[in-house]
Order: structure tokens, then sequence, then C-alpha cells
């Protein structure tokens, strides 16, 4: 049997430290998919299927990668595509035991699904989406924090033609 893993979030953009986690996840695991949820709570920059078509563009040199977006329950994504290992990035303390507690929440919805937590590369463990798109919206640079393929894309949401 084949191990299919899922790293999901928002995206909303994706990041350098997404690619890092993602590109290390699919070292691991046979397959991965990328589970673009929605979660209107987060105020989203970019909607499922603008995330979904960054993502996959930044992802298309790994083949054993797939990305699909979804809404509900992580679990019931989980079961309806046959997903047994979560992958989860952690950076600080507080994540750790956020994803604790939802690892065994998830575990108990579902039997069948573990969770692997992955700390970013140091050079990544800062970034989160919301701090990109805070930097994006008051003039700061991007280029060091999402993939080349995003950058014109989010400057373009945040009115900024991308020149200095």
């Amino acid at each position: 049997m084949s191990v299919i893993a899922a790293y999901s979030g928002t995206f909303d953009p994706i990041t350098l430290g997404h690619l890092d986690i993602i590109t290390r996840a699919s070292k691991m695991f046979p397959k991965l998919v990328v589970a673009v949820g929605y979660n209107i709570a987060k105020n989203p920059k970019f909607s499922p299927d603008e995330r979904v078509a960054l993502i996959r563009e930044v992802v298309s040199d790994l083949p054993n990668v797939e990305v699909k977006a979804f809404s509900g329950l992580v679990v019931d994504f989980a079961r309806e595509n046959g997903v047994t290992v979560l992958v989860r990035g952690v950076r600080t303390v507080g994540d750790v035991d956020y994803e604790k507690q939802m690892a065994v929440m998830n575990r108990d919805l579902y039997a069948n699904l573990d969770t692997v937590m992955l700390a970013p590369s140091p050079e990544y463990a800062h970034l989160s989406s919301s701090l990109v798109r805070e930097l994006a919206g008051l003039g700061a640079p991007v280029e060091k924090l999402v993939p080349k393929a995003v950058v014109p894309v989010l400057l373009q949401r945040f009115g900024r033609d991308g020149k200095k």
C-alpha cells in the first residue's frame, strides 16, 4: 500500500516557507497532496482557484505533488482522498502545542490519520502568509519571501507594479 500524505493550509499566498515544507515532504512520501483550504475568517486576498493555480505552477517540477482545493474538515478531505498522513509545518512552540492538539483530535475523528510535524529550514522560520500580505500591502520587497512566480501576482493584488 502506497502512503498518501497531505499538507493542508490556506496558502494565501504560498511562501518560500511553504515551498520548503512541500519540497522536503515530497521526498518523504510517494505522493503528497497540497490541500488548499478555504477559510473566510482569514480574509483571503486570493480565491481558492487562484491559490491552486499559483501552487501548481510553483510545484510543477515535483512530479509526485498534486494540488487540490477543499473546504470543511481536513479529516473529511483525508478520508475522501486516501490520505493517511498529514504534514504540518511548525515554527514556534505555540505551533507545536496547537498542532499536537489538532493531531490528537484528527486521529480521534479518523483513526487512520497520523500527523508529521516539520520545522522549516532556518531561513524560512519567520515566514507566514499573513506577514507576507502585510509587507506587500505596506510596500516592502517580497522577492525573498515568496516563489518567483508569485511575486508579480502578489504585487498586482496590492496595486503595485513591481518597480522600485
